[in-house]
Order: C-alpha cells, then sequence, then structure tokens
C-alpha cells in the first residue's frame, strides 16, 4: 500500500500565488489569506504612512501590506504583515531576508474567537522566534485598540486606546502615533 503525501510548498509557490493573493509558507503548505476591509486597511495604511514619514530619521524601511518575510523556523518559512518595520538589507524584487523587527497584525472580521485567539498567539510566538522585537496586535473593535507586545516580556502587552499614543520601543526608537489615527 502507498500512502501519497502531499510535495511541500517552496517560495516559488509563494512567488506564484494565484490572483497575486496574499500567503505565508507556514508548515511547508501555503496559508491563503483573504483580503480586509474597510476599516483594517484604512488603519494599516495609516500606520504605514507614520513609518514612512519616520523612516527619514532613523535607519529602516516601512513597509504596507503584502510585503513578503523569508524566515527559517522549524515550522514557519515566511510572514506577510499588515504593516512592517525592517533595518535589513533591501532585497529587490525578491522577498526581504529575516523578520521585520516591528510588525502590525490588524484583525479582520474573522480574526475573533477562541481559535483565532491561538493562531494570533501562535504568530506572534513565531514573529519572536525569529527576531521581531515588537508585535502590534490592533482589534479595531476592542476599548484596548493597540496590545504591543515585545520580544523581551511577551506575555505582558502595553495596551493603548482611543486618546493614546502608540509606540514600538525599542523596535523603532522615539516613533509614535495617535491611536484616534487609526479610525480617521
Amino acid at each position: 500500500m502507498t500512502i501519497a503525501t502531499k510535495p511541500r510548498a517552496t517560495f516559488d509557490d509563494l512567488y506564484r500565488v494565484p490572483e497575486h493573493g496574499k500567503a505565508e509558507l507556514v508548515n511547508g503548505e501555503l496559508q491563503r489569506m483573504s483580503p480586509t476591509g474597510d476599516m483594517p486597511s484604512r488603519a494599516g495604511g495609516s500606520i504605514y504612512l507614520s513609518l514612512r514619514w519616520y523612516e527619514r530619521k532613523i535607519a529602516g524601511r516601512a513597509y504596507p501590506d503584502n510585503a513578503g518575510f523569508k524566515v527559517n523556523l522549524p515550522n514557519r518559512q515566511s510572514f506577510s504583515p499588515d504593516v512592517a518595520f525592517h533595518t535589513g538589507k533591501p532585497t529587490g524584487m525578491k522577498f526581504l531576508e529575516g523578520a521585520p523587527v516591528f510588525a502590525v497584525e490588524i484583525r479582520s472580521e474573522n480574526d475573533y474567537g477562541p481559535q483565532a485567539e491561538k493562531d494570533i498567539a501562535a504568530k506572534r510566538t513565531d514573529y519572536f522566534a525569529a527576531g521581531a522585537l515588537v508585535v502590534w496586535d490592533v482589534d479595531l473593535l476592542s476599548e484596548n485598540v493597540v496590545r504591543v507586545y515585545r520580544a523581551n516580556a511577551p506575555d505582558c502587552p502595553a495596551l493603548y486606546r482611543r486618546g493614546d499614543m502608540a509606540e514600538a520601543e525599542p523596535a523603532v526608537p522615539g516613533w509614535s502615533m495617535p491611536v484616534d489615527d487609526l479610525f480617521s
């Protein structure tokens, strides 16, 4: 009896995701990600614009949604955060090498419930294992809009609400932005 095995997905497969969709390479499989809606897209744009203006002051580069980051973890080979700040070398048309120092994950309408919480926590753990210093969990439906997790205290997020200035220390030194900008 022969057991058929599914071939492991590669970076070549990731470069050719149908319809130019968003995906990550996890456990040897392409993990497709659906498009997001109005509020999460606008919030991501606001964070990216703020970081893009700030990058002129420090070493590093801001990236909007759908940038690919190659990593080498046992269970994960890539990330595609909603917004990122990376201090590695530019790679031209190829995916960036290594994890961003700052990654932003903005919850979409399907990112709620017990399984979603487990998945979000596991991805955050992967970010830190790959070298990220700070990960934002942005929840536009919560009173605690921005949860800032740091590699040196991954279970103790700083919480930011409307009216606060959220930051990403030490990944993006001196940068902050108003939480209210996520809603404009």
